[in-house]
């Protein structure tokens, strides 16, 4: 019996998918199991995996011949769990030893849907603690009940997947849109707070995330980043009217950070990002516009956007 299914997706990331899996190695137990997705890999990432084979108990590697994105990645490795919970690490993260037996105490000690944890921001010798934003730990609370309120970081802004820990027959709330190749999180994270029963904070800091990574979804800056939009597209598409104001502070929160990076893309993207930002922005309703305004220099590059495209 697989108590735990741990889905880690990978691209191109041989310098650091040796530090992620001997992580695992660390955090092994014969009820855990480790599903390495190798999506398309084109440098050593696949040989350097296939050593670990003897090393690592329960290793269970997929290779995808082209490389289908990070959403389908964590899709396909899910749909072949086993485990009565599940969780998921990026191939360039590592993981504290003792890190993954915590995180099955912890939902099987609170005995709800899933279970969201803090994390350790990497960044060369850099370590930084971020907390999830809902500060009852240990206690177990309805997902809906911490969207809101619009104004204050909830836990729909804290959306990294793994960042905590999930009963596997959740099922579909637990798959993220294929078609998506950044942002996929936003209407995961969205969805599982909306739908799901029950869920717990718990102080729980073993995830390094690796920041600054060249070719990470987050630095670079070609045409994936448009998905941006279609992923708050999902968001808004079925939203109940008592969680628009929140939505929409997050989208027009996101959009101001995005253009304040928009040097990363080439002009032809930007004059797209920003078209498309200003179409998004008139399509939302002006009264919540209106009611949740953005601290000035966020505003002014809102306003700007408008009366430019």
């Amino acid at each position: 019996m697989i108590t735990l299914s741990v889905v880690v997706p990978v691209k191109d990331a041989e310098l650091y998918i040796s530090d992620a899996l001997t992580s695992l190695g660390r955090n092994a137990r014969r009820d855990f199991e480790f599903i390495v997705v190798d999506d398309g890999s084109t440098d050593a990432t696949g040989q350097i995996i296939d050593d670990f084979r003897d090393e690592l108990p329960g290793l269970v590697v997929l290779r995808n011949e082209a490389p289908v994105g990070l959403a389908d990645a964590r899709n396909l490795g899910t749909s072949l769990a086993s485990g009565r919970y599940l969780t998921f690490m990026d191939g360039d993260d590592w993981l504290a030893p003792g890190y993954l037996a915590e995180l099955v105490g912890a939902i099987e000690r609170l005995g709800c849907d899933f279970v969201r944890v803090d994390h350790v921001q990497a960044e060369g010798r850099k370590r930084v603690i971020h907390r999830a934003p809902l500060a009852v730990r240990e206690t177990v609370v309805k997902p809906r009940d911490h969207i809101l309120p619009a104004g204050v970081k909830t836990m729909v802004d804290y959306p990294y997947a793994w960042a905590g820990i999930y009963r596997r027959d959740l099922g579909e709330l637990l798959t993220f849109p294929g078609h998506l190749h950044t942002a996929e999180d936003r209407p995961w994270i969205w969805r599982l707070h909306r739908q799901a029963g029950s869920f717990a904070v718990v102080s729980l800091a073993g995830l390094f995330y690796r920041r600054m990574v060249a070719g990470s979804l987050t630095q670079v800056g070609d045409a994936r980043q448009l998905h941006f939009f279609d992923a708050f597209d999902l968001v808004f598409a079925d939203l109940e009217e008592e969680f628009a104001p929140k939505a929409v502070r997050t989208f027009c929160a996101l959009l101001a950070h995005h253009l304040e990076l928009a040097d990363r893309f080439s002009p032809d993207l930007r004059v797209r990002f920003e078209e498309r930002g200003a179409e998004a922005l008139r399509r939302l309703p002006s009264d919540l516009l209106a009611a949740n305004r953005l601290d000035p220099e966020r505003d002014q590059i809102l306003q700007r956007l408008l009366e430019t495209r």
